[in-house]
């Protein structure tokens, strides 16, 4: 059920993102604007467009949320492994979406600090705080262990 929905809410994403869709969307509110005079400009005329667009867009939260999700998710997979990858990387900024508003908010803010410094012509800094250990050198540091490999 999940492979199908994401199958269907990618179609629909991937559809509903043209420029020939917009056209067609917009053909139809001018086509609805320009029967207003044939259907008397009514309450049932207005309701008839008022409907369509509230479900429609009801039922798109939840396409594009889907697909959104699914993109950041991937997103923050390749970064986290590009930040691994990359030994000068600090690894404590794998995962860092799951930490709290408060705790972005200081990293942040030393992030920030470290690029005005960068502008200014200043060399970088590395970002304060103890770098997250890395497997690989836990392995090498580490006395040697009957079944560990260097």
């Amino acid at each position: 059920m999940e492979k199908l929905f994401n199958r269907f809410a990618n179609a629909t994403a991937k559809i509903t993102g043209r420029p020939w869709t917009f056209i067609a969307c917009l053909a139809l509110v001018v086509g609805w604007a320009a029967s207003g005079p044939l259907f008397g400009f009514s309450e049932t005329w207005q309701l008839v467009i008022n409907t369509g667009t509230t479900v429609v867009t009801f039922l798109m939260v939840f396409l594009i949320q889907n697909t959104q999700n699914r993109d950041a998710a991937a997103m923050h997979a390749k970064l986290d492994e590009l930040v691994y990858a990359v030994k000068k990387a600090d690894a404590r900024f794998i995962g860092i979406e799951h930490l709290t508003d408060k705790e972005l908010a200081v990293i942040l803010e030393e992030v920030e600090q470290r690029a005005l410094a960068v502008h200014a012509g200043k060399p970088a800094r590395a970002v304060r705080g103890k770098p997250a250990a890395r497997i690989e050198d836990l392995a090498t540091t580490a006395a040697p262990q009957a079944g560990v490999a260097k």
